[in-house]
């Protein structure tokens, strides 16, 4: 006979404190009773080191629910956080209660534990903020074992007015002593990277209110550090970005920034008008002025990702363009030379490593543009053309608009371009209906901008000169058939996608894959947006499809991840937006991919997509008639 679970009841209880947690983190939750002890035996392990040198293996402590370990780079010491009960059916383990403590291994059989922090269960942290208490734990490079961390002065909340949010902590082997502040931070703290010279670190902090960082270069053991500010800008800036200090790994096995002398090395993506130009520059600490040793010409991208000697004057590189695989070149730098500015100083000489072949010939014939145009309000913006194999300039054939919204609290910022049309051209998912003989403007910018309280009032009016503003620009391009253009977007770019259909008139079709549709499901914020359903519940309601599903006249085709564990974008988003819909007499179809999370990466499920995108679109598209330059406005 088989036996019968009981079912116990499961149980919560509020006490009546106010504070909340953001809808991300309602992400997989344990559910019940069952859950929780199928939680504790699988979370349950042991710790143990193996020698490389005979393989023998030593068990270390006792078995417990470990959260992290990290050892520290004399390799006596573990960082060791273990789960703590009670658990929370409201917020995933990160929120768990937690014990955090230093280990002392050098006696396997005996270890020794030194408490750092006991944080307890934080199912109450404000939206886009941080828990109080301990937390970014990391380890100094060298020896001794050094512990550093973060702690918020200002209740981890960003609404709160503090002259300080975050102060910088660090204890030290043999952790028996009161931990040390080293210094306080105006904003929160966001990581620190170690140069070569042990004292001297790079640290980084974080603006949320205006979405802004600063880096500076410190000195760590100073009793006063005098922090020295490196950098100060905008989080979207794209053409001033430093760019990252390059790595190097030290035989203990940490990562510190590579230096020679006084200089360190940064190497970013480039971004500039013309699209994206990777770059080596080399950093003077004494000074903080840099020179430019290398820069990807006008016709490929080419970026750097490795040196190859203990000088700096032969590292590795990807190369490719659009005719040209990506392939890995060794690069040499030659004879310094003059410049202009933003250009490299140094000649340099390149050969190829790898000889990688172009797998899909038949590809090449597709031709890509970076074009850049104007929102009515005058903020730039940009898209990628692609034209299909074949395509004759001047004929306006079907087109396909793929875009993801991005927030901005500058709007000089948002117009800034990234990327490079000198990739070498991949098809994936929408890109290969180019062979079908659609066009694409891809990667559309489709900028929200504002104060990031309140970003989201203007959503609708935004996301909606951004299209009309991209549809404009590709019909006068003459490339676009202004009566055959469809949208199609993923996550965040799906819900872009149903309002698009819900409040304008400029496309025939669309395809929303693993969105959110109504904004009321996700009560404690969405993407940027941090205000909850009973502080701005108008916001919420007007960013929803779901409540215009009457409007919803032109065929939209819904496709969602059947296990999607994305607590904004659940199953359900999918299911009930295509109900409203089809109750209210619109042009609908779902489809549910099974095992698939938010992304899908089964060969089947992205066959299965690119067949219903083409499908779709080739009855809701090709069998409408062609179009003129006067095409659909913005729908009254």
């Amino acid at each position: 006979m088989t036996a019968l679970l009981r079912q116990n009841p499961i149980i919560q209880e509020s006490d009546g404190r106010s504070g909340e947690s953001s809808t991300y983190e309602a992400r997989d939750t344990l559910k019940d009773a069952h859950d929780v002890a199928l939680f504790d035996y699988y979370a349950t392990s042991q710790l143990a080191v193996v020698r490389i040198r005979d393989m023998s293996v030593a068990l270390v402590g006792s078995p417990g629910r470990y959260y992290g370990v990290h050892p520290a780079p004399d390799g006596q010491h573990l960082l060791v956080s273990t789960i703590q009960k009670p658990y929370s059916y409201l917020t995933t383990v990160a929120r768990f209660p937690r014990d955090i403590a230093v280990w002392d291994i050098s006696d396997q059989a005996h270890v020794v534990a030194h408490k750092i922090a006991s944080r307890p269960l934080m199912e109450r942290v404000p939206i886009h903020g941080v828990p109080t208490g301990p937390r970014q734990f990391s380890w100094r490079t060298t020896e001794p074992a050094t512990l550093v961390w973060a702690e918020a002065l200002d209740g981890g909340d960003w609404n709160v007015n503090a002259p300080q949010r975050d102060r910088l902590m660090t204890s030290t082997a043999p952790f028996d002593q009161p931990p040390r502040e080293v210094m306080r931070l105006a904003q929160r703290y966001c990581g620190i990277d170690w140069t070569a010279q042990s004292d001297l670190a790079l640290l980084a902090e974080y603006d949320s209110n205006r979405q802004w960082w600063s880096a500076y270069l410190i000195n760590f053991d100073a009793r006063i550090p005098a922090p020295r500010l490196l950098w100060d800008m905008s989080s979207h800036e794209q053409y001033a970005d430093p760019g990252n200090p390059v790595m190097r790994t030290l035989p203990n096995g940490f990562s510190v920034i590579r230096q020679e002398g006084d200089s360190i090395f940064l190497a970013g993506a480039g971004a500039s008008p013309h699209g994206d130009r990777p770059f080596l520059d080399r950093l003077d600490l004494a000074t903080f002025k840099t020179q430019r040793l290398f820069r990807s010409d006008r016709s490929s991208l080419e970026s750097f990702f490795a040196f190859t000697e203990d000088d700096s004057r032969s590292f590795l590189t990807s190369h490719q363009s659009p005719t040209d695989p990506p392939n890995v070149y060794v690069r040499r730098l030659r004879a310094a030379i003059d410049a202009p500015a933003g250009e490299a100083t140094f000649t340099s000489s390149s050969a190829a490593v790898t000889h990688t072949t172009d797998p899909t010939p038949a590809v090449r014939q597709i031709r890509k543009r970076l074009v850049r145009y104007q929102r009515a309000d005058g903020v730039e913006l940009s898209f990628t053309l692609y034209t299909p194999p074949g395509y004759q300039e001047g004929t306006r054939i079907p087109a396909i608009l793929y875009a993801y919204p991005r927030d901005y609290a500058d709007e000089s910022k948002a117009g800034q371009t990234s990327g490079s049309q000198e990739t070498f051209t991949q098809l994936s998912r929408h890109r290969l209906l180019l062979l079908a003989g659609y066009a694409i403007i891809d990667n559309a910018s489709f900028p929200i901008i504002g104060d990031p309280k309140r970003a989201y009032d203007t959503y609708i009016e935004q996301i909606v000169a951004d299209a009309q503003a991209a549809v404009d620009e590709a019909v006068r391009l003459g490339v676009a058939d202004p009566n055959r253009i469809v949208v199609t977007g993923h996550s965040h770019g799906a819900l872009m996608t149903a309002n698009l259909l819900a409040h304008s008139n400029l496309f025939r079709a669309g395809v929303a894959t693993s969105g959110a549709y109504n904004k009321t499901l996700t009560p404690r914020g969405f993407q940027n947006e941090r205000r909850t359903v009973w502080q701005a519940q108008d916001v919420y309601l007007k960013t929803s499809p779901f409540f215009y599903a009457d409007r919803l006249k032109a065929p939209l085709l819904i496709v969602h991840g059947a296990d999607d564990p994305n607590p904004g974008t659940t199953p359900q988003q999918a299911s009930l937006l295509y109900e409203a819909i089809r109750g209210n007499g619109g042009i609908t179809r779902l489809v549910m991919l099974p095992h698939e999370t938010h992304g899908y990466a089964a060969c089947e499920s992205n066959e299965q997509l690119v067949y219903e995108m083409l499908r779709w679109f080739d009855r809701y598209l090709k069998s409408a008639p062609p179009g003129n330059a006067t095409h659909c406005r913005v729908a009254a």
